[in-house]
């Protein structure tokens, strides 16, 4: 079998985790492959609702064996937590691995990610403050500390030595903040390496066997395609490509293995932290539609931050799926819009006067202002609907109208937060 690739469209938050969720049902392995614990993926089951920051969206099968894989920056103390969350609400307790080749987030990195952002102020890029621009700034400076680093206590004191040193002049002179001690350090990872241990695997190796074995591999990435650092809303972007051409490289699998990229877009749009957001809706408009959007409204599942939200972008979107190279689409909450009279897209961008359909860099992004194409909204609930015909005419027309700006096929639907919520064309 093949590898699966669910992968978002967007700027992170467009329902990912419940389409995770849903495909992880037929899957052996689900993989992390990419961020941290900056963002979450919200997934509401028999158990209750979960909202996943650091552990694969394949937890609550008993089939499956879940993964973090190297690309993934890992916080010992996010993870076991977690677990221990799963075990405290009677979730049975998940088969997974971490990559030896993972590296740590250490407490200097969430230090750094707070103070950097201070320093900014008002011109800050809206980072979660979990030490994840740090961290890979550290893993690109070979300064990172790898998981199977940590067991060897000699190799770990030396490393972390000189790294001390470059830490205590920034946090000395750039930031008037106290110094920091390797004996602390350590001290911290000692209180954790040891629970750490028993998950610790050659998951390259794991997940390369499977494919001999003709195992289904689902991969998983964080935040959505206009994060990423290369392609996306640069300087606003996550600090890892959350791209399913970089699935490969973060959970260690060869790429003309990935045959499917399933690519996830809300039904209208949405935006956690800073950034270009040219359809962005204020005021009350947009309080209504961030209220009713969700299980529980557009609220960020690891920060709790109100989201952003705004009409449906098929400018940013069609850019999105062309550089996740998706051949599925995912279209998420369209249950949320059916309290409009009318619903508008985004069909093109205009800057000083002139039009067009393709997505620019952030500093044209930013004098972008939207061209919308209004449409006749169903002006019903259709959140126990689970085939496409029995949708309201209007409900199909807008699924279609999208489908064709964006010129990739729509095939699943989710019109509820729950599982069984979802219309598989």
């Amino acid at each position: 079998m093949s590898v699966t690739a669910i992968v978002g469209s967007n700027w992170g938050d467009e329902g990912k985790g419940k389409i995770t969720d849903y495909i992880a049902q037929n899957s052996d392995y689900v993989v992390r492959f990419q961020g941290g614990n900056n963002a979450g993926h919200t997934i509401i089951n028999k158990y209750g609702k979960f909202a996943l920051h650091l552990l694969p969206s394949g937890v609550f099968y008993k089939h499956t064996i879940n993964i973090l894989g190297p690309g993934v920056a890992l916080n010992l103390e996010v993870f076991l937590r977690e677990l221990e969350n799963l075990k405290e609400r009677n979730v049975a307790t998940p088969t997974i691995y971490i990559s030896d080749r993972a590296q740590v987030i250490l407490p200097y990195h969430i230090l750094f990610d707070e103070l950097e952002e201070k320093r900014l102020s008002d011109v800050s890029f809206g980072s979660t403050k979990k030490g994840i621009a740090p961290f890979y700034s550290d893993k690109y400076l070979k300064i990172g500390i790898q998981l199977n680093e940590i067991f060897n206590e000699k190799r770990l004191q030396e490393r972390l030595k000189n790294t001390i040193v470059q830490k205590n002049v920034l946090l000395k002179h750039l930031y008037n903040h106290n110094e920091i001690t390797t004996e602390e350090i350590i001290k911290y990872i000692d209180k954790y390496k040891n629970q750490i241990k028993p998950y610790i695997q050659d998951t390259t190796l794991m997940l390369n066997t499977a494919l001999k074995e003709n195992k289904n591999i689902l991969i998983e990435g964080q935040l959505g395609a206009l994060r990423d650092p290369d392609h996306g809303i640069y300087p606003f972007p996550t600090s890892s490509s959350p791209l399913a051409g970089f699935g490969s490289v973060g959970a260690g699998i060869p790429p003309y293995e990935i045959k499917k990229i399933v690519a996830v877009t809300k039904a209208y749009s949405s935006c956690v932290g800073a950034g270009p957001f040219v359809t962005e809706l204020f005021g009350e408009e947009a309080h209504e539609l961030r209220e009713r959007g969700g299980d529980a409204g557009e609220y960020g599942a690891t920060t709790g931050r109100p989201r952003r939200v705004g009409w449906f972008d098929c400018v940013a979107t069609k850019y999105g799926l062309t550089i996740q190279g998706a051949n599925e689409v995912a279209l998420t909450n369209l249950d949320v819009l059916g309290y409009l009279d009318k619903i508008k897209i985004c069909v093109k961008y205009e800057t000083k006067g002139e039009q067009y359909n393709t997505f620019p860099v952030t500093q044209l992004l930013e004098k972008s202002k939207p061209v919308y194409h209004e449409l006749e909204g169903w002006k019903e609930d259709i959140s126990q609907i689970i085939e496409y015909s029995k949708l309201p005419d209007r409900a199909k027309n807008y699924v279609k109208t999208i489908e064709e700006i964006i010129e990739a096929p729509i095939k699943w639907i989710s019109v509820g937060p729950k599982r069984k919520q979802m219309i598989i064309l």
